[in-house]
């Protein structure tokens, strides 16, 4: 393979004096090396699995067990209760074999079995005590006695340093809730339907790790037929205020090198797992799939495309497709050899092939047409190869034409960035890959990352800047905004540090051929996409009056504040109230991904009206302040806890399907064949649906709805196939807990979710700390609109004086209009905290 070489390790030409033959000296080291690298990452592959397999033990204490052993019989004390001897009786008799090394054998053998099974009955402990979930409903400030046992225990049980993977195997599965908590909604469905699918799904949740995860990716994700872009991918941004430097190929190759690192050690497995508390793992399946993995079309469903490894980058610029070796001679390339690669490109003045320039658009079209697009120009010959350098590769980088990024004298800067990074010029990202890294012109970078293969919080703990105030006892795995900021670094001039090889060969410019019927393919998905682009209204804008030091003088949770501030903005904006979306993880359960929490309750709602009333006193609005608050907090912690209602009728839906059950109550909630769409099977559903099941309109072209009046409490699914980008809040008693969603999955519902909500990761770990580096703060990241006649609101908590908004709605609906939204947002914000003398009286800000 000899990467990046143009040397041929072996050549020969046929003579009339025989067969000639060279041999390249360099070739051959460059394969070598290769080999020893590769064999290397398999080893260290191979004892991280053998590692995390026995963990809470450790390889140690199987040499301790043994000794122990060993010392017992020396000293006359058989701990074996004849084991040892029975053991020793059954093995083969031989010269080679003597008795003392019988004695040897057989005393280690049965060590090994009783530390085998301290090892399982370590791990079901584990398991145990990782399914109480106490801990989250207890208030702020409180512990009780048996979650300082349990927090002691954990703490006991988890005193070796753990690696990403280590608690996969203890962790709990999602329980399947009891159908009995609907029967408020629906006591037919109660009493003769629910009984016989609540049996069969649970049948299932035993033979499956997760009885929801599997069905969500299939039918809320890769059976949608409608564009990935806008609908169902989202997007994160680069330093709010720090550009560490500005020059683009620079960037491009820090950042590329830190994001290489952080593969390296998730292959290895040896990134320590995200902690609740510092003593609750969360899950870590989703962060198989992040690099090496490409969403591929099909008809009627969508696939995943995951490779083990992948040692090139696919590169636009200007038209142009470029494969970028990450290799040579087995050794992860230097940032200066990338930035060299990268600056050949952008020097690179040859013209785009006949097709090439807006390729990608394919991608960011409806599905169905690029399948067939796919399958008809590009399964064979040149178009093939090229088609599978980019499919193949690690990530897809672009570099971007344009500047981007936060400039106070420019209004609007911040709304061009978020437009950019989630739709672009709609052919300049591959909307299929796992996320296209995206660089600017001026050293601002970017990602849009595609939804099916994992929620948000992974990509944040991937991408985010993690401050002061952390999950503590954490390690320090190289994040890609840290590691190019403040370990890799740069010079004075803004280049990369070090020397390039100069003998690396170029990249490797792809080759296509796409007849003119494939131009007019990739033309009419460009149409498709810019006019869904083109409908898209953004408001970015960062709240620096007050940020989480302030709110939680308030004594309530951040999340819960802003949440019930947005309710009070949306009241304000519209005059009315909507079903909202916000999504909660649900990953303390093995392969959990997200579920939904109402926030729009009654109690929220009072307070709102309270609000609205000008007869309403100070202390009664504090009061029904303080009622919304914990609502909206005891409704997060059921959905993380399993204790949820959206996915559970989703499966329910699901299951009634599969067996051909006719359910009323389940045809209503679903919103069964009430808006039309054009399914490629099955029933009809809203928006461009398959015909089985659609989320919320995120990737239907419509929307989703409520499950009747259910619960205001439980949790809620979200629609469309959108992003569920999540975050890092103040949990209970004021624990960080990690939590995913941008609210955007699930059963499609008779009522449309207007505003879709969710909170950006931010400091999942602590790599420096925020106070020193004040100005490196994140931007977060935000999502396309969910409903046509609604709002998306992202936001993310960054430091204890700022808040960043990401708000998206349609131009196309006269009901919206994203800056109005913004503006009803800051003055709520205010308002909400003068109920307790906080904040300056300015509303500008």
């Amino acid at each position: 393979m000899a990467e990046a070489h143009q040397a041929v390790a072996f050549q020969f030409t046929v003579t009339p004096e025989g067969l000639d033959f060279h041999l390249s000296r360099e070739a051959v080291r460059q394969l070598y090396l290769a080999a020893v690298h590769s064999w290397k990452k398999r080893l260290v592959r191979a004892k991280n699995i053998f590692l995390t397999g026995v963990y809470p033990a450790s390889p140690s204490s199987w040499m301790v067990v043994v000794m122990a052993t060993a010392g017992s019989c020396y000293c006359q004390v058989d701990p074996s209760l004849g084991l040892i001897a029975r053991i020793q009786h059954w093995l083969p008799h031989s010269e080679a074999l003597t008795p003392q090394a019988q004695t040897v054998v057989s005393t280690v053998l049965f060590s090994t079995g009783a530390w085998l099974a301290a090892v399982l009955l370590f791990r079901r402990a584990l398991r145990l005590l990782l399914s109480y979930h106490g801990w989250m409903f207890e208030p702020h400030g409180h512990m009780s006695r048996s979650t300082r046992l349990w927090i002691a225990l954990m703490k006991i049980m988890s005193i070796r340093k753990p690696l990403l993977y280590s608690f996969q195997s203890s962790l709990p599965k999602l329980p399947v809730p009891p159908y009995a908590e609907m029967a408020a909604l629906a006591k037919e469905f109660q009493e003769k339907t629910a009984p016989r699918l609540q049996r069969y799904l649970r049948l299932k949740s035993w033979w499956t790790t997760n009885y929801v995860s599997d069905w969500w990716e299939e039918y809320i994700y890769l059976r949608g037929r409608s564009p990935l872009m806008v609908n169902s991918n989202y997007y994160a941004m680069d330093f709010l205020y720090v550009t560490p430097s500005p020059i683009q190929a620079a960037r491009a190759a820090n950042v590329v090198h830190a994001l290489i690192l952080y593969r390296r050690r998730l292959d290895r497995g040896e990134i320590p797992p995200m902690m609740a508390l510092g003593v609750v793992p969360m899950c870590s399946y989703q962060s198989e799939r992040m690099f090496n993995t490409t969403r591929i079309p099909g008809k009627e469903t969508d696939t995943l495309l995951h490779l083990a490894d992948s040692k090139h980058l696919a590169v636009y610029h200007k038209g142009r497709y470029y494969k970028v070796w990450l290799y040579y001679g087995g050794q992860l390339l230097p940032p200066a050899d990338l930035e060299m690669q990268f600056q050949r490109i952008l020097d690179d003045p040859s013209p785009p092939q006949p097709g090439e320039e807006r390729l990608a658009a394919l991608t960011a079209g409806e599905r169905v047409p690029w399948a067939e697009a796919r399958a008809r120009f590009f399964s064979r010959g040149p178009n093939k190869v090229a088609l599978d350098a980019i499919e193949r590769a690690a990530f897809f980088l672009t570099l971007d034409e344009d500047e981007h990024g936060q400039e106070p004298a420019r209004p609007g800067c911040m709304d061009a960035y978020a437009k950019s990074l989630l739709h672009g010029r709609c052919y300049d990202r591959w909307f299929d890959k796992s996320f296209t890294l995206v660089v600017y012109k001026n050293g601002k970078v970017g990602a849009n990352a595609e939804h099916s293969w994992a929620d948000a919080p992974i990509v944040g703990h991937l991408w985010e800047v993690p401050g002061r105030g952390g999950t503590p006892g954490m390690g320090t795995p190289p994040f890609m905004l840290a590691t190019d900021k403040f370990q890799l670094g740069y010079t004075e001039g803004g280049h990369c540090k070090g020397e390039p090889r100069r003998q690396l060969s170029p990249p490797q410019r792809l080759q296509w051929d796409i007849p003119p019927e494939g131009v007019a393919a990739i033309e009419a998905s460009l149409r498709v996409a810019r006019a869904l682009a083109e409908d898209v209204d953004f408001c970015c804008f960062a709240f620096s009056t007050f940020g989480k030091g302030l709110i939680k003088r308030c004594r309530t949770s951040p999340d819960a504040f802003i949440q019930i501030a947005l309710q009070l903005a949306h009241f304000r904006d519209k005059g009315c109230f909507c079903l909202t979306y916000e999504a909660s993880m649900t990953r303390l359960f093995r392969e959990g991904r997200t579920e939904t929490v109402r926030s729009c309750t009654s109690e929220s709602t009072a307070f709102v009206r309270s609000m609205a009333d000008p007869r309403g006193s100070r202390s009664e609005r504090q009061r029904l302040f303080k009622a919304a608050a914990e609502k909206h907090q005891q409704l997060y912690r059921l959905a993380m806890t399993g204790a949820g209602i959206d996915r559970h009728l989703f499966c329910l839906y699901l299951m009634s399907r599969y067996l051909g059950m006719q359910s009323p109550f389940l045809a209503k909630v679903s919103g069964t064949g009430t808006r039309g769409g054009h399914g490629t099977g099955g029933e009809q559903h809203t928006g461009h649906g398959t015909g089985t099941l659609r989320d919320k309109g995120h990737g239907t072209g419509t929307q989703g709805g409520s499950v009747g009046a259910a619960h205001e409490g439980g949790t809620e699914g979200h629609a469309g196939t959108r992003g569920e980008h999540g975050g890092t809040r103040g949990g209970t008693g004021g624990h960080s807990v990690v939590r995913g969603g941008t609210a955007t999955q699930a059963l499609v519902l008779a009522e449309p979710w207007r505003l879709s909500t969710s909170q950006t990761p931010q400091q999942q770990l602590k790599m420096f700390d925020l106070n020193k580096f004040p100005d490196h703060v994140s931007s977060g990241g935000g999502f396309g609109p969910v409903a046509d006649d609604g709002y998306g609101v992202s936001y993310i908590i960054a430091g204890e004086n700022l808040i960043t908004f990401h708000v998206s709605s349609k131009f196309s609906s006269p009901e919206t209009d994203s800056q109005r939204f913004g503006r009803n947002i800051r003055q709520a914000m205010l308002d909400i905290a003068g109920l307790f003398d906080k904040p300056p009286p300015e509303a500008g800000k």
